[in-house]
C-alpha cells in the first residue's frame, strides 16, 4: 500500500494512448487557430463512478498529467452534451479538446504536471487551469532555479 492510499487517497486508472501529436507545438498565429490532434482514451464504468463520487463529495480530483485532464474533461463534455446524468461518459473515445484560458473545468480540481515548453497546447492548458500570471511566476522560479522542462523533467502540483 503506497503513501497516497495510506493517506486516504483513492487512485483510479484510465487508459491513454498518447502519440507524438500530444507534444506538437502551436504553429498558428493564435492558440485558437491550432489544429488539435486527437488523443484516444478509455474510462471504465468503475473509474467514472468513483471520480463522480469524489466530485459530488467535494473531494479533490487530482489529474496526473495534462493528457489525463483532457480525457476527464472531454468525457465530462460528452456526458453533458448527451444529457447524461453522469459526470463522465465512460468508454473508449477520442479527445480533440483544446483547453485554453477561459475554459470551464468540470471535473479536475488539482493537477500534477511537468514544466512544458513555450508555444505548446500543454502550457496553454496549464495556464487555463492555474491562471497565466501564476504560471509565469512559477516558470520564472523554475528557470531561475535550473529546473528541467518537458517530459522526464521536474514537476509541479497545481491546486
Amino acid at each position: 500500500m503506497g503513501l497516497p492510499r495510506r493517506a486516504g487517497a483513492e487512485i483510479c486508472e484510465l487508459t491513454l494512448n498518447v502519440g507524438l501529436g500530444t507534444f506538437q507545438p502551436i504553429h498558428s498565429d493564435t492558440v485558437e487557430g491550432h489544429h488539435m490532434h486527437a488523443e484516444s482514451y478509455e474510462i471504465s464504468e468503475e473509474t467514472a463512478s468513483r471520480v463522480a463520487a469524489a466530485h459530488a463529495g467535494g473531494r479533490p480530483v487530482l489529474a496526473v498529467g495534462t493528457t489525463v485532464v483532457r480525457a476527464l474533461e472531454d468525457a465530462a463534455k460528452k456526458a453533458a452534451e448527451t444529457g447524461s446524468q453522469s459526470l463522465l461518459h465512460p468508454g473508449k473515445a477520442e479527445a480533440q479538446i483544446l483547453i485554453v484560458p477561459g475554459f470551464r473545468f468540470r471535473v479536475v480540481t488539482a493537477l500534477l504536471t511537468n514544466f512544458h515548453l513555450r508555444r505548446s497546447t500543454l502550457l496553454a492548458l496549464v495556464c487555463a487551469f492555474a491562471g497565466r500570471e501564476q504560471v509565469l511566476a512559477a516558470y520564472k522560479h523554475a528557470v531561475d532555479a535550473g529546473y528541467r522542462f518537458y517530459s522526464y523533467g521536474d514537476c509541479m502540483l497545481i491546486r
